[in-house]
Formats: C-alpha cells, structure tokens, sequence
C-alpha cells in the first residue's frame, strides 16, 4: 500500500468533467427511516439534486469484516443475534491480526504488512447477515458449470506452465497497478482503502474507488453499450434510475478482468440505493450462464464518512514488481549453477 495526501491526477480529472457541473441541492418532501443499527425510527430528510434525483454525492466507505460467503459453522443461519454478532466480531478481529507473529521465517515474511497498514473494518455489516452473498439462501456463490471448471483449470495450468513471474504480464492485475481488486464492478471489501466518492450530474454518475484510483464514468442518457468487441478492465457501464435506485449495468470486461475467472459474457448489475443520512445500500448480482449454474447476488451497507480520498501512488512506488522479478531471475540462475554442478 502506497498512499499519499495529495489529490491524485485521476480524481482531480474526475472532478474537473463532472464537478463542471455540480448541482445545486433542493430539499425533497419525503421522509424515510434510518436502518437498524444506524438510528433506528429517526426521521431522515432525503436530500436531492436540482434534476430530482437522490443525492448520492459524497464518500462512502465499504469497510466490513463480514466474509462474502457464509462460513460452514453457521449452517443455514443467515442473521446473527446481536451477542452472536458481538462474539463473532471480536473472534474475527484476533484471527485477523497481522501483528501475531508466524510460526516460521518465511511465512512472517509471507504476511506482508503488519497490523497497523490493515484496514478492513472493525464490525460486521450493520443487518448483521452472515455473508455478504443474500443469493442463493445457502450465502454461497453457486456451482461452476461445466465450462467455468475447465476454465479455471486451464488458467491455472497455464500459471504452472509459464513460472509465477517470468514476466510482468505473469503477476496479477492489483500487482500491476492496473485494477484494483476492490473497485469494482463489483464493488468488494479488501484489505484496505475501501471508500469510494460518488459525483453526480444529470448525465452522469462518476464512481471513484480509493484504491488505485480507478474511476468509472458511468452514462445515464440511454447510449447503447459499446461494440462486444471493445473490452475494457472496469467493463463498460450504462446507468438509469429505477424511482429512487441508480441501476448500473456493466459488460464488456476483459477475461483478464472478470470477476473470478468468469467469462467475458459476464453481466453485473449493480444497485446504489440512499436510505438514510450517512447510508447507502448497495446491491449488486452477477450473470454468467457459463460460469456459474445461477446468477447470485449480494448486499453491502455503506456508510457517508466527512474524508477525503487518499492517493494510491501505485506505479509510482510499486517496487514489489521489481524486487519478485528479480527474485524470479536469482533463482533461476541459482538452479541453472546448480544443473552444471551436477553435469
């Protein structure tokens, strides 16, 4: 993790095409209830752009220790009490720290930053579900499909094939700074740097996500997705309103791209929806007929936080790429020495 305070060059951009045109907010009539966990029965006054729609301008941070598939020990239960979920966070919070020293050299090494750099959250999703996944019931992503199985198998093959770092192109797209792991779409938890701005205009929503500083201009106007044959690593996303609902439709993305290995058929739909003053429900479900045997779905509160985004300089200090190609190197003159040896 490499971030800085200063305004990163892809938000300044962001805010230069869709800040131009920033709208005035007026007070709507409705009233609506905070979620639970949030002020529970407090009265909260939408607020609106000039166009009417809901305001979904700000930061808002996805931070959440809830895992994405629910665990085996919780069976068919989707919703924790409040002391199951008390219990279950802080055995969460002990199992996840960084700072408990391994039981060898190389797998302390193996866990990379300590403690301190991690930021997942500290509490599980305020319904205090069991998985992000709502869809299937079991909280689980559903079965691959004939083809996904062989899919992954040969990609994983191929990654046996050609060495873990032969070259750059060999290490994944995080590694690469090319695309983050938690922008999107979908949108979810990591590690750390799980925010995201939202700027809006009557034509246009802008999401920015903190981590390396991927941005997706996101269309409202009904254009048609671009051509099948444009891929693109984010996808290609339209949006519309749905009453109160921002729906998002992506396509398009590159295979090296697509969530967990799916194909390049992949659809996901996803769902901004502002409930409350400082919440933003967000849904998203995924469509790939040639990867799992049913489209699935999940759901993650959001929380409005009064920050601002910090910078990932990702190329700018991603000396990890050189330092593992060079190891790659080492050891393979290490093994060339040691074959002439033994000649």
């Amino acid at each position: 993790m490499n971030r800085s305070r200063s305004a990163s060059a892809a938000l300044a951009a962001v805010l230069a095409g869709v800040c131009s045109t920033a709208l005035v907010l007026a007070q709507s009539q409705g009233t609506a209830p905070k979620p639970a966990g949030s002020g529970a029965g407090v009265k909260w006054t939408p607020t609106r752009t000039a166009d009417g729609r809901p305001d979904l301008g700000g930061v808002w941070s996805y931070a959440t220790i809830t895992p994405l598939e629910r665990p085996s020990e919780f069976g068919d239960k989707a919703v924790l009490t409040m002391e199951e979920a008390a219990e279950y966070e802080k055995r969460l919070i002990q199992l996840g720290n960084k700072d408990a020293r391994a039981s060898s050299a190389d797998a302390d090494v193996a866990s990379a930053y300590n403690d301190f750099w991690w930021d997942r959250g500290t509490s599980i999703v305020g319904t205090r579900r069991t998985s992000l996944i709502v869809d299937p019931p079991t909280g689980r992503m559903p079965p691959m499909t004939e083809g996904g199985r062989q899919r992954a198998a040969q990609r994983a093959e191929a990654r046996r094939a050609r060495g873990p770092a032969d070259g750059p192109e060999d290490r994944n797209l995080a590694e690469r700074c090319l695309v983050s792991l938690n922008a999107g779409p979908p949108i979810i938890p990591s590690a750390y740097n799980n925010n995201i701005h939202v700027f809006q205009t009557p034509g246009s929503v802008a999401v920015f996500n903190e981590m390396i500083h991927n941005a997706r201009i996101i269309p409202l106007d009904g254009r048609p997705q671009v051509g099948a044959g444009v891929k693109q690593w984010m996808g290609d996303s339209r949006g519309r309103w749905d009453r109160d609902t921002l729906v998002v439709e992506t396509a398009n993305f590159r295979q090296e791209s697509a969530y967990r290995g799916a194909s390049d058929a992949l659809r996901v739909i996803e769902r901004f929806t502002r409930v409350g003053l400082d919440s933003l429900m967000y849904e998203f479900t995924m469509i790939d007929p040639a990867t799992w045997v049913r489209p699935w779905s999940g759901q993650i509160p959001m929380t409005r936080i009064e920050d601002k985004l910090y910078e990932y300089a990702c190329h700018e200090g991603n000396q990890a790429m050189s330092n593992m190609l060079a190891g790659a190197r080492a050891e393979e003159k290490a093994a060339g020495a040691k074959r002439k040896e033994s000649r």
